[in-house]
C-alpha cells in the first residue's frame, strides 16, 4: 500500500510538472489561416484583428489567427478555391466572387436595386439572407455574417458620365456573369481579371476602365491609372465573412459559437470602418489627382440595369422576388 501511494504521488507530481501534456485535445491551439486582400490599415484586415482579439478573450490560447494581408494568397476566386480545399480557413469575399458556386447570390448584386446600406441590411438579415447562407453552406462556405463594402462606382481613364460613352471601351469586371451582362448592356467589352492583377492591366492598356468601391479605389492606388471616379453607385457591394466547412466541422459547439459571435461583431465593426475609410480614401485619391464626377442621364443607366434584372431573374427567384426586394 505504501508503494502504491508513492507511485500515485509521483504520477501526480508528473502531471503538475507538465500540465500541457495532459490538456484535452480540444484545448490545443489551432491555427486559422486568414486571407485578406488589402493592407494592415484597411477594414478587410482590421476586422480579423478584431475577431482574433474577441476569440482570444473568450477562449484563451484556443486559436492562433495567421492573417495574411495584401492579397498574398491570391484574389477572391483563388482564396475561395483554397477555402473549399481547406488550405485557407477563413476570409471575406464580395458575393460577386462566390456566384459561380451560389448563383442566387446575384440577387444582392443587381444594379440600381438597393437604395442604401440600410436597404441591403434589411434584406440580408431576413428570409433572403437565411436562404443564401444555407446555399453557401452547401458549397462549403460557412457564412457567419454579411458585410457591406459600400457602393461600386465607375472608374475610367477619361471622363465618362453617360453610359453611351462606354461603347467600345474594355472594362475590367469581376469574373461574374452578372457583371459581364451589366457592362455589355452599355456597349462596353468586359474582361474578367482578378483584382490583384487589375492595376497592371489598366496601366498597360489591357483595359480602359473598371468599377470598384471608394475604399478599394484608394487601397489599390488605382487613382494613378484611372483618375476619374463617376459616382454611379450602381451596385451595393455586399460580402460575407466565412470559414471553410472542412475546418468548421472539426470544431466543438463552443468553438463555433464563439467564432460566429466574434464574426458577427466583426462585421458590424467592418461596416463602420468602411464608411469611415471611404471618406479618408477619397481625400487620398483627390490628393493624388483623382477626380469625382456625377453621372448624367439616370434613366439610361437604369434602362441598362433593368435588362440585367430580366436576364438573371430565373436564377434569383423571379421578377416578383426582385420587385419585393426593391420595395423592402
Amino acid at each position: 500500500m505504501v508503494l502504491l501511494s508513492r507511485r500515485s504521488l509521483l504520477a501526480a507530481s508528473a502531471i503538475l510538472a507538465a500540465p500541457a501534456l495532459w490538456r484535452p485535445a480540444e484545448a490545443r491551439t489551432t491555427t486559422i489561416t486568414v486571407a485578406s486582400l488589402l493592407g494592415e490599415d484597411k477594414p478587410e484586415t482590421l476586422i480579423w484583428r478584431r475577431i482574433a482579439e474577441q476569440v482570444e478573450q473568450a477562449l484563451p490560447g484556443r486559436f492562433r489567427f495567421n492573417i495574411v494581408a495584401n492579397g498574398a494568397l491570391g484574389g477572391e476566386k483563388e482564396v475561395a478555391e483554397a477555402t473549399r480545399l481547406g488550405s485557407v480557413q477563413a476570409s471575406l469575399s464580395t458575393v460577386s466572387a462566390l456566384t459561380g458556386w451560389v448563383p442566387d447570390l446575384q440577387v444582392l448584386d443587381l444594379p440600381f436595386l438597393y437604395r442604401d446600406a440600410d436597404h441591403v441590411r434589411r434584406v440580408v438579415t431576413g428570409a433572403v439572407g437565411a436562404d443564401l447562407t444555407a446555399k453557401l453552406a452547401a458549397q462549403n462556405f460557412i457564412a457567419c455574417s454579411f458585410i457591406d463594402y459600400g457602393a461600386r462606382h465607375l472608374l475610367t481613364k477619361e471622363p465618362v458620365t453617360r453610359p453611351d460613352q462606354l461603347a467600345g471601351k474594355r472594362i475590367r469586371v469581376i469574373q461574374s456573369p452578372l457583371h459581364t451582362r451589366l457592362w455589355s448592356a452599355y456597349g462596353a467589352a468586359p474582361v474578367g481579371i482578378p483584382i490583384t492583377e487589375t492595376y497592371n492591366a489598366l496601366s498597360t492598356g489591357v483595359v480602359d476602365a473598371m468599377d470598384l468601391t471608394k475604399s478599394a479605389y484608394a487601397g489599390f492606388k488605382l487613382y494613378e491609372v484611372v483618375p476619374y471616379l463617376t459616382q454611379t453607385g450602381h451596385i451595393r457591394a455586399s460580402g460575407v465573412v466565412f470559414f471553410a466547412a472542412s475546418f468548421w466541422q472539426g470544431l466543438s459547439d463552443q468553438d463555433r459559437a464563439v467564432l460566429r459571435q466574434a464574426a458577427e461583431a466583426g462585421a458590424q465593426t467592418f461596416n463602420r470602418l468602411i464608411a469611415e475609410d471611404e471618406a479618408r480614401s477619397m481625400e487620398v485619391a483627390r490628393a493624388h489627382g483623382g477626380q469625382v464626377l456625377a453621372p448624367e442621364v439616370p434613366e439610361a443607366w437604369q434602362a441598362g440595369a433593368r435588362t440585367v434584372w430580366q436576364d438573371v431573374a430565373v436564377q434569383v427567384g423571379g421578377m416578383a422576388r426582385i420587385e419585393t426586394i426593391r420595395s423592402a
